[in-house]
C-alpha cells in the first residue's frame, strides 16, 4: 500500500451520457449518466472512500456535464483529460419484451483515445486501490494498453488491483476478450466477475469450478456476483456464499457497479473480504430498488 495514499480508490475507464427511453412516451428519452467504472467510483465515494477517476472526455456539453456529476459526487477529476478532437461517448436504452437494449455511439470517443504515455501516473501512484474493467480494454487497443500500464504503475507503488471483467461481446470477439481478460486476472488482486460472463470466459458453469479457475489464473480474492442469488467470496484460505436479499427490484442496471464500489470502499477501510462482500451485497440489492443506483432517470 502506498505510504501516503491520496485516494482510497481510483478507477480508470469510460464514462458515458445515457438517454433512457421513457415508458409510455415513445418519443421521449431521459438524460442520465453511465459507464461501469464511473458508476463504481461514484458508489465508493458515496460510501466514504476518497476517490478519483481517470478518463478522457470531449470538449463538449456532455463532457462538461460529466465533470459536474463528478464534482457533485466528490470524485477527484485531476486525472480527467479533455480531448478537443473527439466526442464524449453516449448510449441509448430502450425497453422491450426481452428487457433492456443498449445502443452505443462510442466509436472514436475521447475515452477510446486514451494512451499509456499520457496517463496521470502521479494519481496511479497515490492510491490504495486501482479499479479497471474489461470494457475499458475493449473500446480500443490504446485503451487496453493504458489499462495494463496503469496496473503496472499502481502495483509498483503497492496498490491493490481490482478487476471486473464486464464482458461485452458487442465490443470485441470472445477469443480476444478471453485472452486479454485472462491476462489481466494474472496481474490483479481482486477479481469481481458476474456468473454469466465468468461462465463464458472459463467454459465452466458451476460456481465452484469458476472460482477454482479464477484462482488458478492468479486472483487472490474472487467475488463471484450471482444477481439475486447473492455472491460467492473466495480466497486461498476460505470460501463462503452470501445469500441474496429480497427486495422489490425495479431495475438491476448498475447494481454490479454499485457492488464493486461498495466492496472497494470497505476493503480499503480495512474490512475482511467476507465483511466487505456482505456490505456490498446489501448495497447492490438496495440499488435495484430504484430506477438506477444514481437515481438519474425517474420513470
Amino acid at each position: 500500500m502506498p505510504e501516503r495514499a491520496r485516494f482510497d480508490v481510483v478507477a480508470l475507464g469510460e464514462a458515458l451520457i445515457e438517454f433512457n427511453h421513457t415508458r409510455g412516451a415513445p418519443n421521449q428519452y431521459l438524460q442520465g449518466f453511465g459507464g461501469d467504472t464511473s458508476n463504481c467510483v461514484i458508489a465508493a465515494s458515496r460510501l466514504g472512500a476518497s476517490a478519483a477517476y481517470i478518463t478522457r472526455v470531449g470538449d463538449d456539453a456532455f463532457g462538461r456535464m460529466l465533470f459536474e456529476l463528478w464534482r457533485r459526487e466528490s470524485v477527484d477529476t485531476s486525472g480527467v483529460a479533455i480531448d478537443s478532437d473527439a466526442d464524449t461517448g453516449i448510449y441509448f436504452v430502450t425497453h422491450g419484451e426481452r428487457g433492456h437494449e443498449f445502443s452505443y455511439l462510442r466509436a472514436g470517443s475521447a475515452a477510446s483515445r486514451m494512451r499509456a504515455s499520457a496517463l496521470p501516473f502521479e494519481i496511479l501512484k497515490s492510491t490504495k486501490v486501482l479499479h479497471v474493467s474489461g470494457i475499458s480494454q475493449a473500446i480500443s487497443s490504446s485503451a487496453c494498453d493504458s489499462v495494463f500500464a496503469a496496473i503496472d504503475a499502481a502495483r509498483d507503488s503497492g496498490a491493490k488491483i481490482s478487476f471486473d471483467s464486464n464482458l461485452r461481446l458487442k465490443l470485441w470477439p470472445l477469443s480476444r476478450a478471453r485472452a486479454v481478460i485472462t491476462a489481466t486476472i494474472r496481474v490483479c488482486d481482486w477479481f469481481l466477475p458476474s456468473l454469466d460472463e465468468a461462465a463464458q470466459l472459463s467454459g465452466h458453469t458451476e460456481p465452484q469450478a469458476i472460482l477454482d479457475w479464477s484462482h488458478t489464473n492468479g486472483a487472490s480474492l474472487v467475488a463471484l456476483k450471482m444477481g439475486g442469488d447473492g455472491v460467492w467470496v473466495s480466497t486461498s484460505h476460505a470460501r463462503e456464499r452470501i445469500p441474496g436479499h429480497r427486495v422489490d427490484a425495479v431495475d438491476a442496471t448498475g447494481a454490479g457497479d454499485c457492488f464493486d464500489g461498495a466492496l472497494l470502499a470497505r476493503l480499503s477501510a480495512g474490512d475482511s473480504p467476507v465483511e466487505a462482500a456482505r456490505y456490498a451485497n446489501a448495497a447492490a440489492a438496495l440499488a435495484t430498488a430504484v430506477r438506477d443506483f444514481l437515481k438519474k432517470a425517474q420513470q
